[in-house]
């Protein structure tokens, strides 16, 4: 009887390689190395760098000239996380301070953006003056702007005198029609404008500054809020748009959307997409555009690598007394990225050198396929499984199929273990964390307890510890060549219990 074979690598069918966001490894070999050196280490851009490098935003920027429908910023909520939200509103002074101090202190850290609270064009006297310094006083850190759009077009001059090559557009939709349902107003040229007319202006406005960013050279990412019922199909349409003008990634962000944000759709009650309708409308605009899959919807002030805030660390009450060593710091930011670029670089080389590790299943038909499988991984970073699952604050989404390994997206989930010989009486928020991994059959992680080790498995989800510290693709693979094996791929996956 001939077996079935599968493969590690992704190429093939069109997964997610490791560095690619969702695109296969065929596209990010078409792009041009100048590109592959801007992002290489940037977390934003690059899938594979947000294992291993540390991004940082500060909130210089507090007017904003739109108002979107889930949009309210919010200050002084430091257990919140969503765009929009700081504790501190800073100073260009103190934002410079800030990022020098953070960029000594973590030295993987490789970006510093500017994303609010407002819009960092409406506010750009703030804005590029923190630039400029940041420009003087760590040269090697790489600087971002995300706008929505309405004065890119009259900025791109002076983003590109700063050495901004990165410029994130967030860009809902390039129908008025659909944006006089997410935008009520727009101030421009001193007035405010509303409904159609409104959203007219804003979308000429982002396509222009598209347009010209690209002639710039600058490598633009787009965000969109997919928003169900309001724009969700539209998204196709406008990931079609943006790639056809030059946009080099497109990352699809659900709707935030709780009542106690307080924001428009919020108290209307517009509900957020499910996982399963994200990574559908995901799937439906990647063709052969890279997707952004590891956003984390960041806060206008985090600090650290994404899925994690260390900005509670570095407030400025913190900073105050901090000597700084600007050329010791650099010194060790470099040693540190030329170890991790290291590192990755061989890793890359070995995958397009080594030939396709293929996996023999014994005692299944030659036609017979293998469905895909969703494992859910926890990590504290570096791309491999090492985090106890009761430390996890979000764990990382991969699909398994004969084709290789995608990653598909994180789940953000609450602490219920915070340290000690026992987690103490936590059951609603352990239940919530089952809840949360609805889907997934499988979770890897480097410990586990008894307590969840049962309510996984109650769900219907299996508790994997085999293998702490290994490589998050490797594992992953490992697992799905067990269940094949085991005969447990060649049928429907099987029913979840409720949570």
């Amino acid at each position: 009887m001939e077996l079935p074979v599968f493969n590690d690598s992704a190429a093939s069918s069109g997964g997610c390689s490791s560095h690619s966001c969702g695109s296969t490894a065929d596209q990010l070999n078409q792009i041009p190395d100048e590109i592959l050196q801007k992002v290489f280490n940037h977390p934003c851009y690059s899938e594979d760098a947000h294992h291993h490098f540390a991004r940082m935003h500060v909130a210089v920027a507090p007017a904003c000239n739109i108002q979107c429908h889930y949009c309210n910023r919010k200050y002084d909520c430091a257990n919140e996380s969503r765009p929009g939200v700081v504790s501190e509103l800073l100073t260009p002074d103190q934002a410079v301070k800030k990022t020098l101090v953070v960029a000594s202190e973590i030295p993987q850290m490789s970006v510093l953006g500017i994303a609010g609270p407002g819009d960092p064009l409406a506010n750009p006297e703030r804005t590029f003056a923190t630039f400029q310094m940041l420009s003087e006083f760590a040269p090697d850190i790489k600087l971002c702007v995300s706008t929505n759009g309405l004065m890119l077009p009259q900025s791109v001059d002076e983003i590109a005198k700063h050495n901004i090559d990165h410029v994130t557009i967030t860009i809902n939709c390039v129908d008025p029609d659909v944006g006089a349902q997410i935008y009520p107003w727009i101030f421009w040229e001193n007035r405010r404008i509303k409904g159609r007319e409104a959203a007219e202006i804003l979308i000429a406005q982002q396509q222009k500054g598209l347009e010209a960013c690209i002639a710039k050279g600058i490598l633009v990412k787009v965000n969109s809020v997919m928003i169900p019922g309001v724009n969700d199909e539209h998204l196709k349409e406008v990931s079609r748009v943006v790639k056809s003008k030059g946009a080099f990634l497109h990352n699809v962000m659900p709707l935030i959307a709780e009542a106690e944000h307080g924001t428009y759709y919020g108290l209307t009650g517009q509900r957020s997409p499910t996982q399963d309708e994200l990574q559908a409308l995901q799937d439906a605009c990647a063709g052969d555009m890279n997707m952004m899959r590891h956003c984390r919807q960041c806060r206008a002030d985090a600090v650290g690598l994404l899925g994690e805030d260390r900005g509670s660390e570095f407030t400025l009450d913190k900073i105050a007394e901090y000597e700084l060593d600007l050329e010791g710091a650099a010194a060790r930011r470099a040693e540190v990225r030329d170890r991790i670029a290291a590192e990755l670089e061989e890793k890359r080389q070995s995958k397009a050198t080594q030939a396709p590790k293929l996996v023999a299943i014994e005692g299944l038909g030659a036609r017979e396929a293998l469905r895909p499988v969703k494992m859910a991984v926890a990590t504290s970073g570096g791309g491999v499984i090492n985090q106890h699952f009761g430390h996890a604050k979000e764990f990382l989404v991969y699909e398994a199929s004969e084709g290789g390994v995608r990653f598909l997206g994180h789940r953000k989930t609450d602490l219920y273990c915070s340290g000690g010989d026992t987690c103490g009486d936590a059951d609603t928020t352990l239940q919530q964390t089952v809840k949360t991994l609805e889907g997934c059959e499988v979770v890897l992680c480097s410990k586990i307890g008894y307590e969840p080790w049962g309510m996984l498995e109650e769900a219907g989800i299996a508790p994997n510890g085999e293998h702490a510290m290994e490589p998050i693709e490797d594992a992953v693979m490992a697992v799905y060549a067990e269940m094949a094996a085991a005969g447990k791929l060649a049928s429907p996956a099987p029913a979840q219990a409720a949570a």
